[in-house]
């Protein structure tokens, strides 16, 4: 005769295992190139820009999509477009409100070895999709991206980079060529909660300047119904910023993550 397990380590099970499937989720989303399909609203605030001290408010919307090319490959494309209210900077200028320019990435991914580094490559595109010409550069540009990564023991570290150039647009704006580093280190707990320290830098050829903002972020998995739902919430300071921009900003986090 077949012994039946007490209801109690039953719950404990199926607990354990919901647990173990959260955990799987979380490790997943801290890698950028994972075979996860995530729709991240990315809500960021930053201060203090001008003689005025005026802010920024930018919510980017941030899909990533994975596609398994064959047993070898995977072909990530991460988008990310930006709504930005910005307001007045300098006395007579205005505010600003609209959709800024689009960031295309084409991440090529080998499957990998398990405890092995993860990297992907491909091409990034700038697509001029800015309704208001203070929100963006006027230009379409492309270059390549990269990233290198590895997870081991609730752990993620590594870095994501890209650098962009423009090959047409507005001829009376000035060229684009932007290298963009986002060196990263962050832990996962079993329970999905997250701490994450990551750089988002930019070096501007063009004007020769350094963009670099050092962000601290704590998040979550919960679940809502079947929808498991990540909350993570950040604080930014900017080491270095060209004269007149942010100081300091903050960042909330909604994603929608989508499982196989």
């Amino acid at each position: 005769m077949r012994r039946l397990l007490p209801v109690a380590v039953l719950m404990l099970m199926a607990s354990s295992a919901l647990a173990d499937d959260q955990n799987e989720l979380a490790t997943k989303l801290s890698n950028p190139v994972s075979s996860l399909i995530s729709l991240p609203f990315q809500f960021n605030y930053d201060c203090c820009y001008g003689p005025d001290n005026s802010h920024r408010m930018t919510l980017n919307i941030q899909p990533v999509v994975p596609f398994k090319l064959n047993d070898d490959w995977s072909l990530i494309v991460r988008t990310i477009l930006p709504v930005i209210e910005q307001g007045e900077t300098s006395f007579g200028d205005g505010d600003h409100f609209g959709l800024s320019d689009t960031t295309q990435s084409f991440f090529f991914s080998p499957n990998p070895a398990p405890r092995g580094w993860i990297w992907a490559a491909g091409p990034a595109f700038l697509w001029p999709t800015a309704t208001d010409s203070a929100l963006g550069s006027g230009k379409w540009g492309a270059g390549p991206t990269a990233v290198l990564l590895k997870q081991d023991a609730g752990w993620t570290y590594g870095i994501l980079a890209n650098h962009i150039w423009s090959y047409a647009g507005e001829g009376d704006r000035a060229s684009v060529s932007n290298t963009f580093l986002q060196p990263f280190a962050g832990f996962t707990w079993r329970d999905t909660t997250s701490l994450t320290f990551n750089s988002e830098s930019t070096y501007n050829w063009t004007a020769g300047q350094w963009t670099v903002p050092l962000n601290l972020t704590l998040g979550h998995i919960f679940k809502f119904a079947a929808q498991p739902i990540s909350f993570q919430f950040a604080l930014r300071h900017y080491a270095v910023a060209p004269v007149d921009t942010a100081a300091w900003g903050a960042r909330f986090n909604i994603v929608f993550l989508f499982p196989e």
